[in-house]
């Protein structure tokens, strides 16, 4: 019988009482639960707890007392939650003690997340190290070196690492080309902490001999942290690593397999599983345990610097890491950042480079129009964007093999003008560039994207259009209509390839893009050299060099590289000689007169100019500090004062820049963008 609306509904006795004793058995859980929570275990009761909080005021230990149901399970560097400002908060625990100096009640921990340790002792203490380096706070630091919890991946077993049958002389033999490699090896084999910087040769199997270091300091008990820009470089040093040593050996940790590989990856080596680890910029975070070497690729690559704050760069936090863990340190790459040639400068790190009989040997490094030959045989080859020399040259490199041809920007024609008086293109609807997206396409403007089929030139009257800047669409083009029998493929933005084969065919890559060549490329011919030189940037010839020393640097054995441009230049003539390391000796010099980075340390501060005013109150900056604005931005509401030190008081900048923002941030003041030692200016 169904009860109406106003019966209520019939309950069987026993169903009463059902109820009545679940109802006292979660109330005695519950009241055993909360007297276990109310036990303080007896050993190390007290943990020392860091929060996950990005407020620069509470970038601090606390004490809180662990509950004996929690006592296994709270271990040093494990996951908790803690209550905080009346909600719960995460945070990791850095270590247990017997007592603690809070003279008051503790609270306990909330609950044990995992007791899976995920943040050693070691990666703590740099992890603080950092924050204080480029004045941040150390949680956005540690969301950096620790991923994403994984709760399936923390239950799965991780498979034991197999045994090492590396030879160690092999990288004896590896790198013997370098005569200052040698010593390097001895004293990575025998545990001390060597310092080098190594400037490879054109051509150099750069994965090979990185994974022969870490083959080496593998055999020697001890681990390796090897960063690169991206995740091309690292397949590249993954699959030399397996080859070299077998599988089992390593993890990549980057971003793409997703975040259950990543994490599973991360335990691996966190478990001390796996010893050696290659990945992109959270890899210098990595706690590999006995860490024995510390190593980067292409330090020069903008790819090194974080951005998101504090914006470490790679190569300074793998210093921190290499004299905190008393670990040998290598900075390499084809070309040299002034930031590398002042650890040469200062003795901190020796040079590993080729004796220059050897770079002869490898490569022929040449500049179109540089000799009197090359003018009189084309007379027009200082204003060609690619010149009878590039065709001689491609088609030499093509009966031997692959040619790459690098061009500083990606599209067909980016910027147009008119074909008589050179008045730059512009769209009638909103004045932006003009551009072309392909041969039978009509004008485009690049900001509203409005054709501009019948466009004529408001100051002449012309029709016609130039493209004073070509992209590698265009370039593909051309060269496909000059080498009509030669495949022509092009390597850029969304679409860029890792390798290609040894049969002979056009390469168009922009920097950074280049695709491996099996074997190496026969030929190498940079173009427009002077839209790289031209950049509005501090680092443009020093940027410029390091992408045509990268091209050149995937040449084969005997391979040829011309590059196109005033051969008055000195970073050409730096290119020509392979010579980055003179040519960063005088980058150094240049920025030591003008008080630049690494001669002098910086700091920018971008905000409202209140909160700018409300800083510089606060700041108790070193005598000797400049402050130069602020000035104006792109932003109408926001400005950007530079602040300069001598570079031994670089810590006392960065300290006072932390002091103040810890106390902007107890009180609540605008935030404001600091930025130590930032990349670009």
């Amino acid at each position: 019988m169904t009860p109406t609306p106003d019966e209520p509904a019939l309950e069987l006795p026993g169903l009463v009482r059902d109820r009545a004793a679940e109802g006292r058995a979660k109330a005695a859980a519950t009241r055993a639960r909360k007297v276990a929570e109310a036990e303080i275990a007896e050993v190390d009761p007290v943990a020392r707890v860091v929060l996950d909080v990005a407020l620069a005021h509470l970038d601090r230990v606390f004490d809180y007392a662990v509950p004996a149901a929690m006592a296994e399970g709270a271990v040093p560097g494990s996951r908790v939650k803690v209550r905080f400002g009346g909600q719960d908060v995460d945070g990791f625990v850095v270590s247990r003690s017997a007592a603690s100096d809070h003279e008051g009640r503790l609270t306990p921990l909330k609950r044990s997340v995992s007791p899976e340790p995920v943040l050693s002792p070691a990666v703590a203490e740099l992890c603080s190290r950092v924050a204080e380096r480029y004045a941040g706070v150390s949680a956005d630091v540690r969301r950096l070196a620790v991923p994403p919890r994984h709760a399936t991946t923390e239950r799965e077993p991780t498979p034991p690492e197999p045994l090492l049958t590396y030879d160690a002389d092999g990288a004896e033999r590896a790198w013997s080309a370098y005569p200052a490699a040698g010593p390097f090896l001895a004293h990575l084999r025998s545990g001390h902490p060597p310092r080098a910087v190594w400037s490879a040769g054109p051509g150099e199997d750069w994965p090979l001999l990185l994974a022969h270091l870490a083959g080496a300091a593998l055999a020697a008990g001890r681990g390796s942290v090897l960063c690169l820009p991206d995740h091309r470089d690292v397949a590249r040093l993954d699959a030399a690593l397996t080859a070299l040593l077998g599988a089992g050996h390593h993890v990549a940790l980057h971003a793409d397999p997703g975040p259950a590989a990543r994490y599973r990856e991360f335990l691996a080596v966190s478990r001390g599983e796996r010893r050696i680890v290659v990945g992109t910029r959270s890899a210098a975070f990595a706690p590999v345990r006995d860490l024995g070497l510390v190593a980067m690729w292409d330090d020069g690559d903008d790819l090194h610097a974080e951005p998101r704050a504090p914006y470490p760069h790679v190569r300074e936090v793998l210093l921190l890491r290499a004299e905190q863990e008393r670990a040998a340190a290598l900075v390499g790459g084809f070309a040299r950042t002034v930031e590398a040639q002042h650890l040469l400068h200062t003795g901190w790190a020796r040079e590993i480079a080729l004796p220059r009989s050897a770079v002869r040997e490898r490569a022929l490094i040449g500049i179109s129009g540089a000799t009197d030959v090359a003018i009189a045989r084309d007379p027009s080859a200082g204003a060609a964007r690619v010149p009878h020399e590039a065709h001689d040259a491609l088609r030499w490199g093509l009966a031997r093999g692959p040619a790459l041809v690098q061009t500083p920007r990606s599209g067909y024609a980016l910027r147009l003008a008119c074909e008589r008086c050179r008045t730059p293109a512009r769209c009638r609807a909103c004045s932006g560039p003009l551009e072309l997206t392909g041969p039978t396409t009509p004008p485009r403007c690049r900001w509203c994207a409005t054709e501009a089929p019948g466009w004529s030139c408001a100051e002449c009257g012309a029709t016609g259009l130039r493209a004073p800047v070509v992209g590698d669409a265009r370039t593909a083009d051309e060269l496909g209509r000059s080498f009509p029998k030669v495949p022509v493929v092009s390597s850029s933005g969304d679409q860029v390839r890792a390798r290609v084969g040894p049969e002979p065919r056009i390469v168009v890559a922009t920097p950074g893009a280049e695709p491996v060549a099996d074997g190496g490329y026969a030929v190498v011919v940079l173009l427009d050299t002077w839209w790289a030189l031209g950049r509005d940037s501090m680092r443009a010839p020093e940027e410029a060099l390091r992408r045509w020393c990268n091209a050149v640097g995937l040449l084969g054995t005997g391979g040829r590289a011309l590059a196109v441009g005033d051969p008055a230049a000195p970073a050409l003539q730096a290119l020509v000689r392979w010579d980055p390391a003179g040519f960063a000796v005088r980058e150094a010099e240049e920025r030591w007169e003008a008080r630049l980075p690494p001669a002098a340390r910086l700091a920018t501060v971008v905000g409202p100019p209140g909160a700018l005013d409300d800083l510089q109150a606060l700041l108790a900056l070193p005598e000797s500090a400049e402050v130069l604005g602020p000035v104006p931005t792109s932003d109408p509401d926001v400005e950007r004062l530079v602040l300069r030190v001598p570079r031994a008081q670089g810590g006392e900048l960065a300290r006072a820049l932390g002091e103040a923002q810890r106390l902007r941030s107890a009180r609540k003041l605008d935030p404001v963008r600091i930025q130590v030692d930032p990349w670009e200016l």
